[in-house]
């Protein structure tokens, strides 16, 4: 019995991703390379569809493509455990609750940069554009903390 063979075209539609992200998967080695018709074609199958669709679920969710792949290697590893990917994902915790801390860190001090702005006058006096005038880093203490 015969596979399913898919086009380039096919592959992106049926995983909904343009063309042109399937060959970058390619080559980025996220998918394997398809073999070619006896006229160059790829003929992808419908498992390249999947590791598609689990690359972009893992990329909703957070994950780069190097860790997307590191998970997609779990999932093929004999040897690997569940723990494994808990570690993985929940390193991946971690960092997003360490960008929650940084936005609301930068929320918070928007807030009080509007609060010191009186909303009316020269802008050479505006609090929120004198913070943001120092080099990174050494900024007003507002934008620091």
């Amino acid at each position: 019995m015969a596979t399913e063979t898919l086009t380039t075209g096919e592959v992106a539609d049926q995983a909904n991703v343009n063309v042109q992200t399937v060959r970058y998967y390619e080559r980025r080695g996220l998918i394997p390379e398809p073999p070619r018709s006896s006229g160059g074609f790829r003929q992808y199958s419908p498992d390249h569809v999947s590791r598609i669709r689990f690359i972009k679920r893992a990329q909703e969710l957070g994950f780069t493509l190097e860790e997307a792949n590191e998970l997609l290697q779990l999932r093929v590893t004999p040897e690997a455990d569940r723990a494994d990917v808990r570690a993985v994902a929940q390193d991946k915790i971690e960092e997003v609750e360490g960008k929650i801390r940084d936005l609301r860190r930068i929320r918070d001090t928007l807030d009080e940069l509007v609060e010191a702005c009186e909303g009316h006058g020269s802008t050479s006096e505006c609090p929120i554009l004198h913070a943001m005038e120092g080099p990174a880093g050494n900024g007003t203490s507002a934008i620091q903390e």
